[in-house]
This record gives C-alpha cells, sequence and structure tokens, in this order.
C-alpha cells in the first residue's frame, strides 16, 4: 500500500514534477524529457503545427511514477496537461481511471503546487503538538 494515496503533477514539455502527497508530508520527483527540448517557429506555407512532438519516454517516466497513487490532479501550462491525461487514459487506463482533474497553471513554485493539491483534495492541515499531557 503506497505511503500517499494522492499525487499531483505539474508538467509543460521541459520537465515534469510529480508529487506523492499525504498527512505526514510529501515527496517529489522531478523528470525530464529525454528529446532535446527546442524553441519551434511555425513558418507560412510549412508543413506541421510548429510544435515539438511529444516525447513518449518522458510521458512512460511520468506514468510510471504516478503508478501506485489512489488519486490524481495534473496540472500545468498549455497542452501538455491533457497529453498527459490521454496519454495515461489510452495507454494506462488503470492508471488514468485514477486522474481526478486536469486543470490550468502556469510556473508555480514546489510549495505552491503542493498547497494547490492539498486544497484540491481537501486535506486536513497537519496536527500541531501542544505539548501538554491530558
Amino acid at each position: 500500500m503506497p505511503t500517499h494515496f494522492h499525487a499531483v503533477v505539474w508538467l509543460d514539455h521541459a520537465e515534469a514534477k510529480v508529487f506523492h502527497i499525504g498527512l505526514t508530508g510529501a515527496d517529489e520527483m522531478t523528470l525530464h524529457p529525454h528529446l532535446p527540448t527546442r524553441h519551434l517557429h511555425h513558418k507560412a506555407n510549412a508543413i506541421g503545427s510548429g510544435h515539438a512532438a511529444t516525447d513518449k519516454h518522458f510521458l512512460e517516466e511520468v506514468a510510471s511514477a504516478l503508478s501506485d497513487a489512489g488519486e490524481i490532479l495534473i496540472i500545468g501550462p498549455a497542452g501538455a496537461k491533457t497529453e498527459l491525461a490521454h496519454y495515461l487514459q489510452d495507454k494506462h487506463p488503470a492508471i488514468g481511471k485514477r486522474v481526478v482533474a486536469v486543470e490550468p497553471a502556469d510556473h508555480p513554485s514546489d510549495r505552491q503546487i503542493i498547497a494547490y493539491a492539498k486544497q484540491h483534495f481537501k486535506m486536513p492541515p497537519p496536527r500541531v503538538a501542544t505539548g501538554t499531557a491530558g
């Protein structure tokens, strides 16, 4: 049984940050695509969209990192988040069924990602010991 039931992944085409979140904290993993990321320009009368192709190996690594999560939140800018959601549904339906939401998020800090996920999953704040015995 996994230690952390919830997972949030923030990704764009350059990296994915995967956080497994539980009541006792969060574990982070950062993954990078194996294809070189480069800025493409779309030219008039040229074939193609001007976007870099999705690195399937990269999506597979993200899927592997999410394999033990009970509920998954996918966030990020542009289309990478929906590409991952579709990839999980098509190639890993058992994981894809555990995706509870796909939402836009620009470039938040790690702390903002974790705070957003905790709010989304309605996780209670950590208990603080008062130091008094009853």
